[in-house]
């Protein structure tokens, strides 16, 4: 029992001759941590004779709480202190304006993506969600994907352990979720979404991306109308004076098909980076909706015609900003946030 009454008037002792915080931690390490006096003590009730253990054991813990009481009014005291000494030393201007709370922005992807939205809405398309977990016949056999078709190559799979059932690779099932879905009527939607491909992660590819894709269905739509709506959508995004290119290629889900380029400002001194010399850039692919997918959507491909669409957003958004990196958009880098 003289040895517990020495280590309170020690601990006391030392408690009281401390003079900062940091000195306070220290005290506190010593006394209570894991190999601390206090902590020790308590440790030694089991070699203490029987008759003495109790009063023993009442008396540890008497001095333990004592002296985390004291530790804990001790810190709250030099933490009041302390404030105090930074206000004497530093001065207080009481005319200054409050610091403002920093807002909040929107993602640079949420922006162009929101952008996007407002132009194809001018357009008089609307938006269409469908599910990003998706059955392999939607999301290849009915565009004209059967298995064993060469064209499933250009997508790098996340299969699931169900049989069947896989996330997604492009937006382009909800062609056929939409079609269904209205069926015969008209068709001018935008079926925004995120996208999932086993690939390796670059600076210019990821496993999961965001896709927008278009789609419009009639009675009359032809390839005019489909340039028509992408020059005009090209040109509310990167500007009127851009032109617009269109070169013939192979999707197989659309026929005939098309990739879609813009001119690059030659004074950009990204141009020849991001061209690769050629003055040209590609933002999308695009076609008219094949025979086969229009069928398996419900429609006649005798009565009716349609177009499709498909591009990258952050691509996109790497084109408008001279982006290098797509690894950056999902990075939460407050210094590359904080550009936009």
């Amino acid at each position: 029992m003289a040895d517990l009454s020495n280590l309170e008037q020690r601990a006391r002792a030392e408690l009281a001759a401390c003079t900062d915080e940091a000195a306070l931690r220290i005290w506190n390490t010593r006394y209570f941590g894991k190999q601390g006096e206090v902590i020790l003590a308590l440790k030694e009730v089991g070699k203490v004779p029987p008759e003495e253990r109790r009063a023993y054991g009442q008396e540890a813990n008497r001095i333990k709480e004592s002296l985390i009481a004291a530790y804990d009014g001790a810190l709250v005291k030099e933490k009041e202190l302390a404030l105090e000494r930074s206000l004497s030393a530093e001065g207080l201007d009481v005319t200054l304006p409050g610091r403002t709370t920093p807002r909040g922005r929107l993602h640079v992807s949420t922006r162009i993506m929101r952008e996007i939205y407002g132009i194809f809405a001018d357009l008089g398309f609307q938006i269409y969600r469908s599910r990003e977990v998706e059955d392999d016949l939607t999301n290849f056999e009915l565009l004209n994907m059967p298995p064993h078709h060469p064209a499933r190559d250009m997508w790098d799979t996340f299969h699931t352990t169900t049989p069947g059932v896989l996330l997604r690779t492009h937006t382009s099932p909800g062609q056929i979720h939409v079609m269904r879905e209205l069926c015969p009527e008209p068709i001018r939607v935008i079926l925004p979404g995120m996208c999932y491909r086993y690939e390796a992660i670059t600076t210019r590819s990821e496993i999961q991306f965001q896709q927008v894709e278009g789609l419009a269905i009639g009675t009359s739509v032809t390839m005019a109308d489909l340039k028509g709506t992408i020059t005009a959508f090209a040109q509310r995004l990167f500007g009127k004076e851009r032109q617009v290119r269109f070169r013939s290629s192979y999707f197989p889900f659309t026929e005939p098909s098309i990739e879609v380029d813009i001119d690059w400002p030659k004074d950009d001194p990204n141009a020849d980076r991001l061209t690769k010399g050629t003055g040209w850039l590609e933002i999308m692919g695009a076609g008219m909706v094949h025979p086969i997918v229009l069928k398996n959507g419900g429609y006649d491909p005798q009565k009716h015609s349609g177009f499709a669409f498909g591009m990258g957003p952050q691509r996109i958004t790497m084109l408008k900003y001279a982006i290098d990196d797509i690894r950056l958009f999902w990075g939460n880098d407050v210094r590359f946030l904080e550009q936009f």
